[in-house]
């Protein structure tokens, strides 16, 4: 599933075509993804403008000049891809963004502006899309607890040593608690703790209070570093230009099991583990 970086640069992406741009058409090609689309969607966002692209967690916010904001989430495989409808003549739209794995039968929403067509693929149907007035966005229900984004001022080290204090659920678990932290997901959790030298299983609780304050802004960097390489594409994520991510290529331990760990001067293997049904990967000499 796309966690914050690969939203993040989507979000990116999808700003010069859709910041400001009006929406002339939008097909909704079936009722629903995960669940129902809202009722009349189609026809509350014809003829709505664009009035900022946002993000918030793993959520797409378009918020439009109707006072509603489209909600979207991109699922396990959901992809929004931009054509440029002013390309030279005899140039198909679009025609260099379509790997293997695209399929028009998934094709399931398609926004229509002036310059610009964006389609949203998504194969699996995990995805998810509703509108919602911007003025109470913070109660809408995927929203509403959502805790403080990891770029942003308000996580910072006070925050995740209360959060973390008194805990006895696995580190790994904490950070991938929406409540604690939003948007984090399995890939980066994985990366932050081989950095900051902590093993997935030890006790949020138990980890002394200056190691936590040192996971903030290791958090920020891995985040950072993953959305400036265009986030990571390990089976579905592209940007909105079609293209690739590769922070996969700067993977530390994530999938990388039985391989040495990186870290200058320790001679231990990554290892997997299995914790709440998802794969851990750590280095089980370096990190305590």
């Amino acid at each position: 599933m796309p966690e914050l970086p690969e939203v993040e640069t989507v979000r990116r992406g999808l700003a010069p075509a859709l910041d400001g741009a009006r929406l002339v058409r939008v097909d909704v090609n079936r009722p629903d993804l995960r669940w129902p689309f809202p009722d009349r969607m189609a026809d509350r966002l014809r003829g709505a403008t664009i009035r900022a692209l946002g993000r918030r967690s793993k959520f797409l916010l378009l918020h439009l000049d109707t006072g509603e904001t489209l909600i979207v989430h991109l699922g396990m495989s959901g992809r929004m891809v931009v054509d440029d409808l002013s390309a030279p003549t005899g140039v198909q739209p679009g025609t260099f963004h379509r790997d293997a794995g695209w399929h028009p039968q998934h094709d399931h929403v398609v926004f229509h502006t002036d310059r610009h067509r964006v389609t949203f693929n998504d194969a699996r149907r995990f995805g998810a899309m509703d509108l919602w007035p911007t003025d109470d966005l913070e109660n809408h229900r995927l929203i509403a607890k959502l805790g403080p984004e990891p770029l942003g001022n308000t996580f910072n080290d006070a925050h995740l040593i209360a959060a973390f204090r008194g805990r006895n659920t696995p580190v790994k678990s904490a950070l991938l608690d929406q409540r604690i932290v939003a948007g984090l997901g399995n890939i980066y959790v994985s990366e932050a703790l081989h950095r900051a030298g902590i093993a997935p299983k030890r006790r949020a609780g138990r980890i002394a209070a200056p190691r936590v304050a040192a996971l903030v802004p290791i958090i920020r960097d891995v985040l950072d570093e993953a959305i400036r390489a265009g986030g990571s594409s390990l089976r579905d994520h592209r940007q909105a230009d079609g293209t690739l991510g590769y922070f996969q290529h700067s993977f530390r331990v994530y999938d990388r099991e039985g391989l040495p760990c990186p870290t200058p001067g320790c001679d231990g293997a990554i290892r997997r583990i299995v914790q709440s049904g998802r794969s851990s990967f750590f280095c089980g000499v370096c990190q305590r």
